[in-house]
Order: C-alpha cells, then sequence, then structure tokens
C-alpha cells in the first residue's frame, strides 16, 4: 500500500522548467516529423519528450537528436514508463533503443 501512495505522489511532480521561445515551433516541426509515440504507435496524448531533460541540460532544449514523441495515454503512458522509467526526476538515456525493441514486439505479438 505504501508503494503505491508513493507513486501516485512522484508520478505527479513533474520538474517544472522554463522554455526557450523557440519551444513551442521546435515541438510543433517535431510532432509532424514524428507524429505518433514511439513506443506504442498511440496518435492522442502526445509529448514531446526531452531524452536529456532541460533542466539537467538546458542546452539540449533545442536539438532535434535530444527529443522523441512519447504519448500520456489513460492505458499506458509510455512518456512515464519509458522516458522517466517510472519517476518523473529520473530519465532514461536509452529511450531510443529501449521503444525501439518494445515496438518490435508489439508488431510480431503473437
Amino acid at each position: 500500500m505504501l508503494a503505491w501512495l508513493l507513486d501516485l505522489i512522484t508520478r505527479s511532480k513533474k520538474p517544472k522548467t522554463r522554455r526557450s521561445p523557440q519551444w513551442s515551433r521546435i515541438r510543433a516541426e517535431h510532432l509532424k516529423q514524428e507524429p505518433s509515440c514511439q513506443a506504442c504507435g498511440a496518435s492522442t496524448g502526445l509529448e514531446v519528450h526531452h531524452i536529456y531533460p532541460v533542466h539537467l541540460f538546458p542546452n539540449q532544449e533545442l536539438l532535434r537528436e535530444n527529443l522523441i514523441t512519447l504519448c500520456e495515454g489513460d492505458v499506458c503512458n509510455c512518456h512515464f514508463l519509458f522516458g522517466h522509467l517510472r519517476f518523473w526526476r529520473s530519465y532514461n538515456p536509452t529511450v531510443r533503443e529501449d521503444v525501439t525493441q518494445w515496438m518490435q514486439r508489439i508488431k510480431n505479438r503473437p
């Protein structure tokens, strides 16, 4: 029970970061190039995730190679699961490789 409560508390606290004035444009361009979740293929509830988070690596905020599209769906929150390894203050530098393997499993499921 305590683990569930702790997970609920940490899940709701994303770090807040001030964004560059260019972020809206970069985000929109990224979503045009990558319009679905790279982990599950969803096309709704999309977030442009920074592989290396802005609050730790501010110089990488606008780099296209630091961005990946992940969903925050009701059934599966790929952003939280793959991008943050189920802890908002964490990050996953191998998220691209992880979601590629996961998508292959989905495509090849029995």
